[in-house]
């Protein structure tokens, strides 16, 4: 058995596989969990993070898109990780002297905890797209921690905890438009402040299905193998991209050395709610629920630009299916 190590949420969303299931991921049957119009001048919610939260609930990051047509970030909290009361309006997030420094626009969030902190990044603008990085200990005060890094950049994900006493962020540089390009690197800081030591971890690869661009997806989860990576692999078609879930094993002192990496998509689009919406052909893993004592993983991810959607896995069916079709052996 792996161990895995984390917390137990024994009652995050979860269904058992269906038996007529082959694949290492399953969809939960009554996707998608966040539907359109899903609150007060918001059209879509999508690609967003959630945790869990205080006396068995969950809490998250949002993204939202208002009527006007511009993204930010809402907070959402729920009972049961499927039906979600979202806030009235965007997060206000100041900086330490308490100056209003909430971003014109916001999307893709990411949400980490490292000890008794919350961490959020999402992609921004910084003279271009880029990444936001702010704290907060109640998802009601949030501080910002400034811009990590340079514009242009996305997919900014944290490791849950310090490695060799450094934070640690995988990330995409990029361009500022649409991003026909696009590899995951590693970045290490002493405060969350200064960020360098940058590393390459991997790139596209001959497979289809990642064949364009890649980028980290969930924070990685810590099991005795190293670190269980989702990420999204990207590739064109003539009716534009195509967003596919894989994943990979990071080395658990050295996460840019990859051990392992699956050649194989886990989930690729082709229900309705996956292929048709304002950007079809779209899954797009953002948070994963990890109950470390059995290993179940409910994974979140956004749906052709529209929806919010759950898939279910365990942490050794995944690792078992990467290294069956490891690129690396």
């Amino acid at each position: 058995m792996i161990n895995v190590k984390g917390e137990s949420i024994p009652n995050m969303p979860w269904q058992e596989k269906p038996v007529d299931c082959d694949a290492p991921m399953w969809r939960y049957s009554q996707n998608p969990v966040i539907k359109r119009n899903p609150a007060d001048n918001v059209t879509r919610i999508f690609n967003s993070a959630v945790v869990p939260w205080k006396k068995g609930e969950f809490i998250g990051v949002f993204r939202a898109e208002t009527k006007n047509g511009i993204p930010y970030l809402y907070t959402g909290s729920s009972k049961d990780g499927l039906s979600w009361k979202f806030s009235d309006g965007a997060i206000k997030i100041h900086d330490a002297e308490g100056k209003d420094v909430s971003p014109n626009y916001a999307y893709d969030p990411r949400v980490v905890k490292i000890d008794d902190t919350y961490y959020i990044i999402w992609c921004t603008d910084f003279h271009g797209a880029s990444l936001g990085l702010a704290k907060t200990k109640d998802f009601k005060d949030f501080e910002s921690l400034d811009n990590p890094f340079l514009p242009f950049n996305r997919n900014g994900v944290l490791f849950p905890r310090k490695v060799n006493g450094k934070y640690l962020m995988l990330s995409r540089p990029s361009d500022s438009g649409h991003t026909p390009f696009g590899d995951v690197f590693l970045s290490e800081s002493p405060d969350l402040y200064y960020w360098g030591r940058h590393k390459h971890v991997f790139g596209t690869t001959g497979d289809w299905w990642q064949s364009v661009k890649t980028g980290a997806g969930c924070a990685p989860i810590e099991t005795d193998e190293g670190w269980l990576l989702f990420y999204h692999g990207v590739t064109g078609t003539c009716s534009g991209f195509v967003y596919s879930i894989g994943a990979a094993i990071l080395d658990l002192e050295n996460p840019s050395k990859v051990l392992h990496r699956c050649k194989n998509f886990l989930l690729t689009p082709e229900m309705d709610y996956e292929e048709r919406g304002f950007v079809p052909s779209v899954v797009f893993p953002v948070a994963a629920l990890t109950d470390a004592p059995t290993g179940r993983i409910a994974l979140y991810y956004g749906a052709a630009d529209t929806y919010t959607c759950l898939a279910f896995t365990t942490v050794e069916e995944t690792i078992n299916y990467i290294k069956k079709y490891d690129i690396m052996g």
